[in-house]
């Protein structure tokens, strides 16, 4: 058994002066009560209150803890002694607050008794973790059944069909569910439900689902809100079915199908450590059951491997893009690799192995060698190393209660350590850690793997690399048949650009292996002194990042793409360069070419969203221009290397933009409506508001870098007895406010949200000038309002603008009305002959405007001939028609449009087709010159017929 520290060793100088500066905080409040204690408890007192800041701001806020602690708290403490203990002060607890604060009064208490146990070793680490799980279990379950009594004395009882009574379950996940919680965790939770049905003997029923997501918000409430006595503990919901977006309780059966039809790799891993929490019923084993085909397969399921390297890449993407350094958890062989390591061959075996399917690690490590599976060196290679770390992130936060892995940065907190852990200063612990986690590492590799051996001999390019003398180099490239006084002096300059840097020399060491590597890429190009500029422009922008030299070095698959992408376009090496996360995204060729699915972007963004905290805005924004970074990367690659013609090119960057403007919209309303609440009269999840999208963003034909041209609109009431009451409408929020100015304010906010430039830059350029009367009119239009301006005040400019737009994104209602104010303008007679001198003369006015072009260039979208020509027929055509052919105005972008006009015969159909190929092709050519970061000009007898064919036709509709 372990016994406390009795020997006391004297405390280390650092400890000593926090231990007197929280002492004499005590002695301000509790100065008797630390007279009468014995020498030794003082003594051991003054050691706890040196070594954890948390325990003694506790005990400073509650000094009668102390003698309840050392008169047998702190030797005795049975587990199974938690729920009664809770059970009896929730008795007492008549509202929510009250029970808020039994509860995290219980929390402290047990808490400050667990971390001075674990300071002083009185109990093993492994017992510690179980203590503190049971702890977290306890006030889950008794908060969960308390708030239902709660909720059925007001709602009535949840009940099957049958008349039987309906639980909430709820699924620990993570180390909650495997009964190793950290000090400081955030806990992972899943609620469920057996059945539907409805309450019964309330004052009115009410559906099950509904009475179960009202309780888990109120319980996510009761845990997790921080009040004067702090919180119990941080919830995460986001592992149940549909993330952020799903509701916050399923069904059995809900839970059945999203797993069956929709469950990914992650979310199995995520289940192997899943537990039903709270006394065990015949709805837990049903629980269990139904969820146990999804994650143990029947078959020897080698899959996994995969996916869990492919889980460890992001990892290590997330520690890069973090830039965390000491990191015991998430760093190579931190804790989260042994996870791995077990969890690979539960998931490969467990669906013939019984024996496997449980959530211990612990547990899961002894089977694995039971079963021949791991050997007994590795077994307690992985056990000791795990249980070092673990111990470690407990002592780290049980210092002061916060949730880290990172080792420390203060002096007195590695001094800390040491005396717990028994070493005499942090180089040795530090060796210790380092030790544990190379053993970790190693036998990750040889689990789990996916790190390329390193080559054995010396290319002959590293010869090159290290040659200092000019003739030794050109000797070198002269044998190899390489144009050597083109390449020579490029290497030479990138040298000693390289030396004149501040590398280090973990730096300057993986330098000099990738170099070789990258040079073998670099010549085997047909024009490697082209190809060796952009590359090397990428390496100065990483040198210092030594993670990215790293990954390079460590990825054959990175370093052929990067170079390849490099050659093919300058504005993905700027990219690159500019955003080196994106390097990340070359590691697995396969996926950077797979394009994501059209329909699949808000999803994928969705599940992007998930690993950042929903509450950390700056987080949030730098992950949605992270995202739309990497799958621009994405459909730039797929578009260079002819994987995406250009039609799908711009409906995917379309489709993207859509997705980051559902998201961007979403949490403009969440922080805009948490201050002031919302108009009184929405339901449900209406916003009663709509995004519209203007110009490229309305044809469906956005290009990279382009801005968006949006619009907001809102409705107003509907069926408000007046226009008095309308303008008194106000929100129903802590802050009220009018409900346009709330509009108007949630305008702000998005275009906050799109123009912030963080780390990742600005997430899009906004023009919001098409807007009713422009940049002097309202930031938000009330729909009505836009109709009315649209009819009576809009000019004909706006009219065609018009032709272009559409609803992008809100509520549906909106969307129907927008589309028939839209319909209901185009479809206007109007006078051919003034339309067509005003569709003229604004081309004019563009013209004069905008080209500015040398003699014999041609400006691919405004020249005579070009884009900007080929879109104003189509808005002309379809204003000057509409009002006789309404099928007009059903499209927004030009090919569509053309398509129509050859059928209703208003063009001719070798026209439609001769302007839908010039269009094409002059954007095909735009993307290209985007690529190589260049102007949108051409010379001009490249694209004389095009732009010869385009004028002719131009002049006979509008000339």
């Amino acid at each position: 058994m372990i016994t406390p520290k009795d020997t006391n060793p004297a405390l280390p100088a650092a400890i000593s002066q926090a231990a007197e500066r929280h002492w004499q905080r005590l002695e301000e409040v509790w100065s008797a009560g630390l007279a009468q204690l014995t020498s030794t408890a003082q003594q051991e007192l003054k050691t706890i209150l040196g070594l954890s800041d948390y325990v003694a701001a506790q005990l400073c806020r509650h000094p009668e803890w102390i003698n309840a602690l050392l008169s047998g708290d702190l030797k005795l403490l049975d587990r199974k002694d938690y729920g009664i203990a809770l059970q009896q002060q929730l008795a007492s607890a008549s509202t929510e607050e009250a029970a808020k604060a039994a509860l995290r009064r219980f929390r402290n208490y047990q808490m400050v008794r667990l971390a001075w146990r674990d300071w002083l070793n009185y109990a093993c680490l492994e017992s510690s973790l179980l203590d503190l799980s049971a702890l977290a279990e306890a006030l889950v379950i008794g908060a969960r059944d308390w708030l239902y009594q709660e909720m059925c004395a007001q709602y009535g009882t949840p009940m099957d069909k049958a008349g039987n009574p309906q639980p909430l379950l709820i699924l620990g996940m993570g180390k909650l569910g495997g009964r190793e919680l950290n000090f400081s965790s955030d806990i992972d939770l899943i609620f469920t439900f057996p059945e539907h049905g409805e309450t019964v003997g309330g004052r009115r029923s009410l559906d099950n689902q509904q009475f179960f997501i009202r309780m888990g918000q109120r319980l996510v409430n009761l845990l997790d809100q921080i009040s004067v006595d702090g919180f119990v503990f941080r919830v995460d919901m986001r592992l149940r079915p549909y993330g952020e977006s799903g509701p916050l309780v399923v069904s059995f059966s809900g839970l059945e199908d999203y797993y069956q039809e929709q469950g990914r790799d992650w979310e199995r891993y995520a289940m192997v450590k899943a537990r039903a929490l709270g006394p065990w019923s015949h709805f837990s084993d049903e629980l269990h059951a139904l969820l146990r085909p999804f994650v143990y397969r029947r078959y020897i399921d080698f899959s996994a491997i995969e996916s869990l390297r492919k889980m460890k890449q992001l990892i290590a993407q997330e520690v890069r893009r973090r830039q965390l350094t000491d990191n015991i958890k998430l760093g190579a062989g931190g804790i989260r690799e042994v996870e791995f390591v077990v969890q690979s061959f539960q998931l490969i075996r467990g669906g013939r192995e019984p024996a496997l399917r449980q959530q211990s690690l612990f547990g899961a490590m002894d089977t694995l060698y039971r079963l021949g599976q791991l050997e007994y060196l590795a077994v307690d290679e992985l056990k000791h190393s795990y249980l070092l770390l673990r111990r470690v992130e407990n002592l780290l936060q049980a210092i002061d209660d916060k949730q880290t892995q990172t080792l420390p940065t203060q002096p007195l907190d590695w001094a800390r350590l040491c005396y717990a852990l028994g070493m005499t200063n942090e180089a040795e612990l530090r060796t210790h850690i380092e030790a544990a986690m190379a053993k970790i590492h190693r036998h990750f590799k040889a689990t789990v793997g996916g790190e390329e051996e390193e080559e054995k001999a010396e290319h002959w390019t590293a010869q090159l690399w290290h040659a200092q003398q000019e003739d030794h180099g050109l000797a070198l490239l002269a044998e190899q048949q390489i144009d050597a006084p083109v390449i020579w002096p490029l290497l030479s300059r990138w040298r000693e650009t390289v030396n004149k840097r501040s590398i280090g020399p973990r730096g300057r060491e993986t330098l000099d292996k990738l170099m070789p590597r990258l040079l073998a890429e670099l010549l085997h190009q047909p024009s490697p002194a082209t190809a060796f500029e952009p590359v090397v422009k990428v390496l100065e922008q990483i040198l210092t990042r030594t993670t990215y030299l790293e990954l390079l070095c460590e990825n054959p698959g990175a370093r052929q793409q990067l170079v390849r992408l490099c050659c093919a376009s300058p504005w993905i090496a700027a990219q690159l360069a500019k955003f080196p996360m994106l390097l990340d995204e070359l590691i697995d060729p396969a996926h950077l070419y797979d394009t994501t699915s059209l329909d699949d972007y808000p999803s994928e963004l969705r599940q992007y969203l998930l690993r950042v905290p929903e509450d950390d805005m700056e987080q949030q924004m730098e992950a949605l221009r992270q995202f739309k970074l990497s799958q621009q990367l994405k459909i730039a690659a797929a578009d260079v290397t002819g994987v995406l013609p250009v039609m799908q090119v711009s409906d995917h960057l379309t489709f993207l933009a859509e997705a980051i403007i559902e998201q961007v919209v979403m949490q403009a309303w969440q922080q805009v409506a948490q201050r002031h609440g919302v108009p009184p009269y929405l339901e449900g999840a209406d916003t009663g508001f709509a995004v519209i999208g203007y110009g490229k963003l309305g044809g469906i034909e956005l290009g990279y870098g382009s801005d968006l041209d949006l619009v907001f609109l809102y409705e107003k009431q509907a069926d408000s007895a007046s226009q008095a009451h309308l303008q008194e409408a106000m929100t129903n929020g802590d802050r009220p406010i009018e409900v346009g100015h709330f509009y108007l304010k949630l305008a702000q906010r998005i275009l906050h949200l799109f123009s912030t430039r963080t780390t990742s830059g600005e997430l899009y350029e906004v023009d919001m000038r098409l807007r009713p009367s422009g940049a002097s009119g309202l930031m938000v239009s009330e729909i009505a309002r836009f109709g009315e301006y649209q009819a009576n005040e809009a000019w004909t400019w706006e009219h065609q603008a018009l032709v272009r737009s559409r609803f992008v994104f809100g509520d549906n209602s909106l969307a129907g009305k927008f589309s028939a104010i839209r319909a209901s303008v185009l479809e206007t007679p109007r006078d051919p002959l003034e339309l067509k001198i005003a569709v003229r003369e604004m081309r004019h006015k563009m013209r004069e405007h905008l080209l500015k072009v040398s003699e014999g260039e041609f400006d691919v979208k405004q020249s005579p001939g070009g884009i900007a020509d080929i879109e104003f027929i189509a808005q002309y055509l379809v204003l000057a028609n509409a009002h006789q052919y309404p099928e007009l105005s059903i499209w927004s972008d030009n090919v569509r449009i053309f398509g129509v006009l050859a059928e209703l015969e208003l063009l001719p159909l070798m026209r439609a087709q001769q302007l839908t190929q010039s269009y094409c092709w002059l954007r095909d050519e735009n993307h290209r010159l985007t690529l190589q970061q260049r102007p949108g000009k051409l010379p001009y007898h490249d694209v004389a017929e095009h732009a010869e064919r385009v004028l002719a036709i131009y002049r006979l509709v509008l000339e």
